[in-house]
């Protein structure tokens, strides 16, 4: 499988439990211990309370398109993902949004809305990253 795009580093320990959920198929959430908030991206403590108590929920991997964007050109050679592309803001189930690319529609503004149903898709780059994509839920 050729890879299209940079590879992340999957190697910081406040983001390892997130790596290694893809890697399982199963999209993980930080969550705070001490107020119940799940945010994302992970980081060493909770931007709602600043507690330090941090856990893992799994997400349910569904959502809705909060936003969306399509590219028509790549800015960076490193990225080979064919053109048009969807850039997109979804907004998990359990709150947080997450950025992603909307994969399985055709790249047009007439096919795709705000607050369509999505749900994860796991995308395997390598035995190290798997990314989370969204596709229009029930497709």
């Amino acid at each position: 499988m050729e890879i299209d795009r940079p590879l992340p580093n999957p190697m910081t320990p406040e983001a390892k439990p997130y790596w290694d959920g893809l890697r399982e198929q199963k999209l993980m959430l930080p969550k705070c211990g001490a107020c119940g908030h799940v945010f994302w991206y992970p980081r060493v403590a909770c931007p709602k309370c600043q507690s330090r108590d941090i856990g893992w929920v799994q997400s349910k991997g569904r959502g809705t398109l909060h936003s969306f964007e399509i590219g028509h050109q790549s800015f960076n050679k490193a990225f080979k993902v064919a053109v048009p592309y969807v850039l997109a803001m979804v907004e998990l189930a359990e709150g947080p949004r997450m950025l992603s690319n909307l994969i399985d529609v055709e790249p047009d503004p007439k096919k795709i809305k705000c607050d369509m149903p999505v749900e994860v898709v796991f995308h395997k780059l390598t035995d190290e990253v798997t990314l989370p994509l969204f596709k229009p839920a029930g497709r």
